[in-house]
């Protein structure tokens, strides 16, 4: 899978940059967890300071187009994301904790 940055806009009162991103994928859409990985690794970012907020794939094309929000620190993530978005990325709190519940 190919991530190709289309713009960034930094953000610093929250500590992030706002990241939208295009995803060229061989087969079915890759799950958020996969596409939070390559785009951290394209960044040069921890995962856990990555949070997909969007993914929108129209049908029958290879091609996704998403929406980013890539922190300072998942410190700073835990202390602006709402819960769901959290548990969502499976962003890991100060605590240690994994937001989400394994299913």
């Amino acid at each position: 899978m190919d991530v190709d940055i289309i713009s960034e806009k930094e953000n610093p009162m929250l500590h992030r940059t706002d990241v939208t991103f295009e995803l060229v994928h061989d087969e079915a859409t890759p799950s958020r967890l996969q596409v939070r990985d390559s785009l951290a690794a394209k960044l040069n970012k921890n995962a856990d300071e990555v949070v997909i907020r969007k993914l929108d794939t129209k049908f029958g094309m290879r091609k996704t187009i998403g929406a980013a929000k890539v922190y300072e620190s998942s410190a700073h993530a835990a202390e602006v994301e709402q819960e769901h978005m959290l548990e969502r990325n499976k962003i890991v709190t100060e605590d240690g904790d994994v937001e989400a519940e394994e299913a």
